[in-house]
């Protein structure tokens, strides 16, 4: 090879350019990801630092009274006035709501927590040793003692994940005797104060 056959030659950054570099380590490894449960864990406890008040949304049906306890409720729109709800997708109460096509929402007070884990309960009877009355639309359970009542009838439902979101439209609400609310955080009952 001539000795000057090197100054005819590309530069070595234009080489690089269409060949790559040749380095042969290892390339680093990914990150590690956290499994399911860790996954799902992490979700509850992040998402627990979240403050939510506690409802139980109760129905009449043919078969008699359902209720069951729901955290998930949010308001929607004030014209028209909607809700929204979130029951899980395997839930039986909800299944039961959802035919008879109406509900009440029940926001429950400060020192109901009997309540709400009664109707979060697999019971046979969640009304066993539970006051109510009637609404005056469709007769769906009021709670006795709960600070605020909405009666609704079911609007629309979207399938997500592993729950259903059920938009609610208000037909009446009405204003409950308690004024401190039951709240949910950080995976335990609170009350205000």
């Amino acid at each position: 090879m001539s000795p000057d056959a090197a100054e005819s030659w590309p530069h070595p950054e234009l080489i690089d350019s269409f060949h790559g570099r040749f380095d042969f380590e290892a390339p680093p490894s990914p990150p590690e990801t956290p499994s399911d449960a860790e996954a799902d864990a992490l979700f509850r406890t992040v998402l627990g630092r979240f403050a939510s008040g506690v409802t139980v949304i109760t129905a009449q049906t043919a078969e008699g009274p359902v209720g069951m306890t729901c955290q998930s409720f949010s308001s929607v729109s004030l014209r028209p006035p909607l809700i929204l709800f979130a029951p899980t997708k395997s839930s039986r109460a909800w299944a039961r709501i959802r035919r008879a096509g109406h509900f009440s929402v029940n926001i429950l007070a400060a020192g109901q927590e009997a309540v709400s884990n009664q109707f979060a309960s697999r019971a046979a009877d969640k009304y066993a040793d539970i006051s109510w009355t009637p609404s005056p639309h469709h007769g769906d359970p009021h709670l006795s003692g709960a600070i605020g009542y909405l009666d609704c009838a079911v609007h629309s439902v979207h399938e997500e994940g592993d729950h259903y979101l059920v938009v609610g439209r208000v037909l009446d609400l009405e204003e409950g005797a308690a004024t401190e609310p039951l709240l949910f955080f950080r995976s335990g009952y609170r009350e205000l104060g």
